[in-house]
């Protein structure tokens, strides 16, 4: 039986495309919904420019048929733009103010009350990522359901960048003794990514074990390239953390994400890895370290002083690794390093838009705050012989429309876990403090 979907307007201002996603259906969408898109249509970031992109689909839609009466779309749905089911009694009686939330819901209810009086009725289902919006809908007796269409694998099946495998312990002897493994050999019963990493354990139970990446064409297991030496006076401090670097020193990696906890040494790692191949290996011209102003796009021009003073408070978690790399005893020491040094730029990714970034090392914190749409922007921005490593905590998003399945950085990581030229890693320990970890635990 075919349904009807009623459809909030932060699924819209979330993915334009929304009303292609609902199939066989039909899609309603509320007069009111129209105003609110209009509203953010001169908006400078993410948000406005899907609401200018919605609002050129509908035009484009408009001209097949008339909105308010239904027009067919190439799924085999039908979209509605509704200005008759606006009645509000009984959802003032409940909610008091005509807030647009409540207009939204009294379209669903009268929808949902009108398709009852019908001999079979068609379920009316509300379409919103607003939680309450959600819980008012249960109290009126309509189903909701989340925006889904856009998730990626739940949390627990999430790609991580490396596996362990209980072999027997002739296995680990013939690596040590020829160096490589060829994976069909192995006949294992999971597909291994290129770029993954593999911990070989003995299934009999001793200590015996070894440390393995998956090579570029997928075809074998290879030693680690590099060593453990310190980068920039920073050392793996657990098996994680010594996958990340090898995949951040890898010229031959030019995309690399890395997932985890705060604590975890994320940012620390990547930073000295990238002061590594700019400053001392000469690999890059430039260390160029960005994070979103979130949410990304806003002004920040509420804060006194030119751009390097306005940007200082939301770049200070990078200055303060940077501080701790450059071992800087007093105030402005920092500052002094990097004007004499010239090659490391710390911008928001409000200014990476419209540029191509060549022979760079490309630092894009607090990715978990952009969405697929600001991921694509900024890795389709890299030039020739430039490297992107993004970083995040998909536990940890700040964006009003994403969480830990929808965001940009687990879909990217989702996206390129089985391309040769891409890297990722998920820590897992935090090295920061014990009280760092125990928090990021319990908290």
């Amino acid at each position: 039986m075919k349904k009807i979907y009623v459809i909030d307007t932060n699924v819209l201002l979330h993915d334009p495309l929304a009303i292609f996603s609902f199939e066989e259906n039909e899609v309603v969408v509320p007069s009111v919904v129209l105003e609110e898109i209009d509203s953010k249509k001169r908006l400078a970031d993410e948000i406005g420019r899907n609401a200018r992109y919605v609002s050129r689909e509908l035009d484009r839609l408009r001209e097949i048929g008339r909105l308010h009466d239904g027009v067919a779309l190439e799924n085999g749905g039908l979209l509605k733009v509704e200005m008759n089911h606006r009645r509000f009694v009984r959802v003032q009686e409940l909610f008091g103010e005509m807030t647009n939330d409540n207009r939204i819901l009294a379209v669903a209810l009268n929808y949902h009350q009108e398709e009852q009086e019908k001999a079979e009725p068609r379920p009316v289902i509300l379409v919103s990522k607003d939680v309450l919006v959600r819980v008012k809908a249960d109290v009126l007796g309509i189903d909701a359901e989340d925006y889904l269409s856009d998730r990626t694998v739940s949390p627990s099946d999430q790609y991580t960048g490396y596996l362990t495998l209980h072999v027997h312990p002739s296995v680990i002897d013939e690596f040590y003794t020829y160096r490589f493994l060829g994976i069909p050999s192995l006949h294992l019963n999971v597909r291994l990514q290129p770029n993954e990493f593999v911990i070989l354990r003995d299934e009999l139970g001793t200590s015996k074990s070894a440390l393995l990446k998956v090579s570029q064409d997928g075809q074998r297991l290879e030693p680690l390239h590099m060593s453990n030496d310190p980068v920039w006076g920073i050392t793996a401090r657990n098996a994680q953390q010594r996958m990340a670097l090898e995949l951040l020193l890898n010229d031959d990696i030019p995309l690399v994400t890395l997932a985890g906890r705060a604590g975890t040494g994320k940012t620390l790692l990547t930073l000295a890895a990238g002061l590594l191949k700019t400053e001392d290996e000469h690999k890059y011209k430039k260390l160029l370290i960005a994070r979103p102003v979130v949410p990304m796009g806003k002004d920040i021009g509420y804060l006194p002083g030119e751009k390097e003073e306005k940007l200082r408070p939301w770049m200070q978690p990078i200055y303060d690794n940077l501080e701790y790399l450059f071992d800087t005893k007093k105030a402005g020491d920092l500052d002094k390093i990097l004007m004499g040094l010239g090659s490391i730029q710390v911008e928001a990714l409000t200014y990476i838009r419209g540029r191509s970034i060549p022979g760079q090392f490309i630092i894009i914190d607090e990715a978990q705050n952009l969405s697929r749409h600001e991921v694509k922007t900024i890795v389709s921005r890299v030039g020739e012989h430039s490297k992107i490593v993004l970083l995040g905590d998909p536990e940890q998003i700040d964006h009003p429309y994403l969480d830990a399945q929808s965001n940009g950085l687990t879909y990217l990581i989702e996206q390129f876990k089985g391309e040769a030229i891409s890297g990722h890693i998920t820590l897992e320990k935090g090295e920061r403090s014990r009280l760092a970890q125990l928090a990021a635990e319990k908290l």
